[in-house]
């Protein structure tokens, strides 16, 4: 599996990359600004990208724009963005596009290798890894009047667990109910969502983002 990564801090960006090496991936690129980011997405077209937002020359998005700038030009690419804050807009910009393969961990997470590499294969798959703390205040506004409202308190419990990238054993787990439980939940999610009857994954995807997206 191929990565292209993205982060100016050099002692944080070789850690990165023999983290990942270790796994198993293969490093195409890493980088450390933006521009340099966006060619090597360009030219290498890696199975997953792994971009710190704030990157030279101005440390502000520049590894964001550069992401999405390839989904633009490589629709679909997956996306794992690293920040050290909860970047509302910057969330809601990589998740607008609605087609899943992304994630938006905080940094702090990068220090739980499992969980990391476990978020960098679920992305590079097409799903999502998204940070509790992100998904908290992506939804802190409520549902209003959308489908998201006929969701039950349990339903809904799930479906933030669905965001982090949880399967449902893991769910099952979590709350400590049984995993033929979470499937009756997760059936009556897609029902209540309106979503069509393709594949599960693609659905726990499109449940997901309909969730961020609210």
């Amino acid at each position: 599996m191929r990565v292209v990564l993205a982060e100016d801090l050099a002692l944080l960006r070789e850690g990165l990359v023999s983290l990942l090496e270790t796994h198993g991936f293969e490093i195409a690129a890493a980088v450390d600004n933006g521009p340099s980011l966006l060619k090597a997405l360009l030219d290498h077209r890696p199975d997953v990208a792994v971009v710190d937002v704030r990157l030279p020359p101005s440390f502000t998005d520049e590894g964001l724009q550069a992401a999405l700038e390839a989904r633009r030009q490589v629709p679909g690419l997956p996306v794992l963005v690293l920040s050290q804050y909860v970047e509302q807009l910057y969330a809601r910009e990589l998740l607008a596009d609605g087609t899943g393969a992304i994630g938006y961990l905080l940094k702090d997470r990068v220090f739980d290798a499992a969980q990391f590499v476990d978020a960098v294969r679920r992305v590079a798959a097409g799903g999502t890894a998204m940070d509790p703390e992100v998904i908290s205040r992506l939804v802190a506004s409520g549902t209003r009047d959308t489908p998201l409202s006929r969701l039950t308190p349990r339903e809904t419990e799930v479906l933030e667990l669905m965001a982090q990238g949880r399967s449902n054993a893991a769910i099952a787990e979590r709350l400590v109910v049984t995993e033929r439980a979470v499937t009756k939940h997760t059936a009556n999610i897609f029902a209540k969502l309106d979503l069509p009857v393709t594949g599960d994954d693609n659905r726990r995807v499109l449940a997901v983002l309909a969730y961020l997206n609210k």
